[in-house]
C-alpha cells in the first residue's frame, strides 16, 4: 500500500534541483487556513530549534518512467504546503529588496526560493486546486511576490485567504519593536535557513483507494503518550525510587490533580506550562536555561524538577491545581457571583493565556474585588488582542510573566498599576476601531460572536435576559451568527436587485467587501431557517408554531432591523459605526476604575 514513507527537510521536499511536482486534485476544498494557523506555522520555524517537525503530507505517484518530471497528487497536507510555499513567497519578497546589501552568497540562497516555489521559469512547484479561486489567487501572490513574471489579477483576491496569508508574512517580517524593525537581513535569512531545515513526512502510495485506506488508518489509532502521561510516570516512578509516601496515596493525590483540571490533555498541558511560567521566579522550581515552559521543553523542565526534589514539586502542582480549578470552572463554590460572571466572560473571549497569572494571583489570596477588576481588564485585553491580532500569541505567555513581577512588587490592592501595564501592551483605541471595521467574521469568528453578545447583554433588564451561550443537547451554541445580507458565493437573485440594482457581478463585490463587517452580522437561534431568504422573509419569519423567529425575535441587536423594508451596503456602514461605538464604550480601559 505504501510506496515509501521518510523524512525529508522542506528544502528537500521543494528543492530547486529536483524534477518533483505537487498538484493538488481539482476536486480539492479550498484554502481554509485561517490566522492562526499562520501564526502557528511562522512562530514554529522563527522560535523552534532547526528540524522541528511541520506535520506529514500523502501524495500518490503513478508515473512510470522514473526518470521523467514526477507530478504529484497531493491528496492530504494542502494546507500546509501551500501555506508553506507562501512564507517562502513572502521572505522571497522581503529579502530581495534588500538585493543590494546581500552578498553572493546570500544571494544565491535567495534566489533558489524562486526555484523552489516554481517549477522551470512558468510553472508551479505546487498546484493549488480550482476551487474558491485558489489557483488564480496562488498565482497572483507569486507574481506579487516577484517569483511568476506574469499573472492576471483576479477581482477580490485580497479578500480572500490565499493572499491574506501572503500579506500576514510581509507584515510579520516587516513588524516594528521598540520603534525598531524587528527583521534584519540575518534574521530573516535565519528564519528562511529555519524553514529550509524543518521537516516534513512523506508517504507516496499508488493509488486514490490506498491513499483513503491510509488515511482512515492515520486517523483511527490510539490517541498517543500525551506529555502530562510521560510527566506522571516520571512523578511517580521517582516518588516510589524514594521512598516517598506509598503508591497508593501518591497515586491517590495524581488522580486528585486530574480531577482538578479534568480530562482534556489540553488543559492538563497547559496548567503544567503556565504553573512553570507563573512561579518560576521561586528558585525552587525555575531551571536555568529553561526562561519559560512551551510546548517542546516541557518535558525536559518537568524531569529536571521531579529529579531535584520530587516531593516539593508534587505537593505545589497538586495545591495549585485547586486554585486552577477556580478558574477552568468559574461557578466553583470559593469564586463569588460577580466573579464567576467574570471569569465565563474570560472563558468565551479565549482569555485562557493569562490563567497563569491569574493563578498566582489567587496564590497571594487578594481580596475578591481586585480579582474581579483584574479579569473585567484581562476581558477587556482579549477583545481587543482577538480582534486586532495584536499583541501577537508569540508574545502572551511573556507578557502575563511581566505582569506577575507587577503583582509581585505591587503591595497595595489597586488596580491602577495593572490597568497602565496592559494599556500600555494593548491595541490603542485606534488600532481597535479600525478592526472592529474590517472583516471581522472571518478573521475570528468566536471573537465576532463574543462582541455580538456583549452589544446585545448590555441592553438587557432583567425581565428582557436571554442567555445566549445556552448549548443544545449537542453541545453547540442555540444563539448562532446570521449575516443578513448571505455570505454564500451565489449571491440569490432577491439580493442581487436589493443589494445591486439587479447587477450580479457588483452584488458579487458587495458580498467580497461587507458581507463579513459587523454591521451584516446579528444573532438568531433560527439561522438554519433563515439562510438566503430575502431581507423580507428573514425580518417576519415565523416558525410551524408561529413564533417569530426573524429579526422581529425581541432581541435588542435586531431593533434596527425589524422596522427596515430593505437592506443596503449604506445601511451596512451605518449600522457597524453605530455598534463599534458602543462597543468601544464597553471595552474602554477607563470604564474599570468606574465600575469597581
Amino acid at each position: 500500500m505504501i510506496n515509501s514513507a521518510h523524512k525529508y527537510d522542506v528544502s528537500e521536499i521543494l528543492s530547486p534541483d529536483s524534477n518533483v511536482r505537487y498538484a493538488i486534485p481539482k476536486y480539492q476544498r479550498k484554502y481554509t487556513w485561517r490566522k492562526e494557523d499562520w501564526e502557528a506555522i511562522f512562530d514554529d520555524v522563527c522560535f523552534n530549534p532547526k528540524g522541528h517537525f511541520l506535520g506529514s503530507i500523502i501524495c500518490i505517484n503513478q508515473t512510470k518512467d522514473a526518470n521523467a518530471a514526477q507530478e504529484l497528487d497531493l491528496v492530504d497536507g494542502q494546507q500546509r504546503m501551500t501555506t508553506i510555499t507562501l512564507l517562502y513567497a513572502a521572505i522571497y519578497k522581503w529579502l530581495m529588496r534588500q538585493e543590494a546589501d546581500l552578498d553572493e552568497d546570500q544571494l544565491d540562497d535567495v534566489k533558489r526560493i524562486r526555484r523552489r516555489v516554481l517549477f522551470g521559469k512558468k510553472e508551479l512547484r505546487v498546484t493549488p486546486s480550482y476551487h474558491g479561486n485558489n489557483l488564480v489567487d496562488y498565482r497572483w501572490a507569486m507574481h506579487r511576490c516577484g517569483a511568476l513574471a506574469d499573472a492576471e489579477k483576479p477581482a477580490n483576491v485580497g479578500n480572500r485567504r490565499i493572499m491574506k496569508a501572503f500579506r500576514y508574512f510581509l507584515e510579520r517580517l516587516n513588524e516594528i519593536e521598540n520603534g525598531s524593525p524587528k527583521f534584519t537581513i540575518e534574521s530573516a535569512l535565519d528564519l528562511l535557513t529555519n524553514l529550509n531545515a524543518a521537516c516534513v513526512v512523506k508517504i507516496e502510495v499508488s493509488s486514490h483507494s490506498d491513499a483513503y485506506v491510509l488515511f482512515e488508518s492515520l486517523n483511527n489509532r490510539g490517541v498517543p503518550l500525551s506529555a502530562i502521561d510521560l510527566i506522571k510516570n516520571k512523578l511517580l516512578s521517582e516518588m516510589e525510587k524514594r521512598g516517598l509516601a506509598t503508591i497508593d496515596e501518591n497515586f491517590e493525590q495524581w488522580n486528585t490533580l486530574l480531577n482538578n483540571l479534568g480530562d482534556s490533555y489540553k488543559i492538563q498541558e497547559r496548567f503544567l506550562r503556565q504553573f512553570y511560567n507563573a512561579f518560576r521566579h521561586d528558585e525552587n522550581i525555575t531551571v536555568g536555561k529553561a526562561p519559560k515552559a512551551t510546548r517542546s521543553n516541557l518535558i525536559q523542565i518537568y524531569e529536571t524538577l521531579i529529579e531535584k526534589d520530587p516531593k516539593s514539586i508534587f505537593d505545589k502542582l497538586r495545591n495549585c491545581s485547586d486554585l486552577y480549578a477556580r478558574l477552568i470552572v468559574p461557578d466553583d463554590d470559593d469564586n463569588d457571583p460577580e466573579l464567576t460572571k467574570q471569569l465565563e466572560q474570560l472563558e468565551r473571549i479565549q482569555g485562557a493565556p493569562s490563567y497563569a497569572f491569574l493563578m498566582y494571583v489567587l496564590s497571594r489570596k487578594p481580596s475578591q474585588q481586585l480579582l474581579v477588576d483584574l479579569v473585567k481588564l484581562l476581558v477587556r485585553f482579549f477583545v481587543r488582542r482577538n480582534v486586532t491580532d495584536f499583541p501577537n500569541t508569540y508574545a502572551l505567555d511573556s507578557l502575563f510573566m511581566d505582569l506577575i513581577q507587577v503583582y509581585h512588587q505591587e503591595s497595595a490592592e489597586s488596580i491602577a498599576p495593572f490597568v497602565r501595564f496592559v494599556r500600555a501592551k494593548s491595541s490603542d483605541d485606534d488600532r481597535f476601531r479600525s478592526a472592529l471595521h474590517g472583516d471581522i467574521y472571518e478573521n475570528n469568528v468566536g471573537a465576532t460572536r463574543f462582541l455580538l453578545c456583549s452589544l446585545e447583554e448590555d441592553q438587557q433588564t432583567a425581565e428582557t435576559m436571554t442567555d445566549l451561550w445556552k448549548r443544545d443537547d449537542k453541545n453547540k451554541f442555540i444563539w448562532t451568527i446570521e449575516h443578513i445580507f448571505p455570505q454564500g458565493e451565489n449571491v440569490p437573485d432577491c439580493w442581487v436587485q436589493m443589494i445591486a440594482d439587479g447587477k450580479k457581478e457588483k452584488a458579487k463585490e458587495y458580498r467580497e467587501k461587507y458581507v463579513h463587517r459587523l454591521g451584516n452580522l446579528t444573532l438568531t437561534g433560527f439561522n438554519s431557517k433563515l439562510g438566503n431568504m430575502s431581507f423580507e422573509k428573514k425580518r417576519d419569519r415565523k416558525d410551524r408554531n408561529n413564533k417569530i423567529v426573524g429579526y422581529k425575535n425581541g432581541l435588542a441587536i435586531n431593533n434596527d432591523l425589524k422596522d427596515r423594508d430593505d437592506w443596503s451596503v449604506d445601511a451596512i456602514n451605518t449600522r457597524t459605526d453605530k455598534m463599534i461605538d458602543r462597543l468601544m464604550t464597553i471595552f474602554s480601559f477607563e470604564s474599570i476604575a468606574a465600575e469597581s
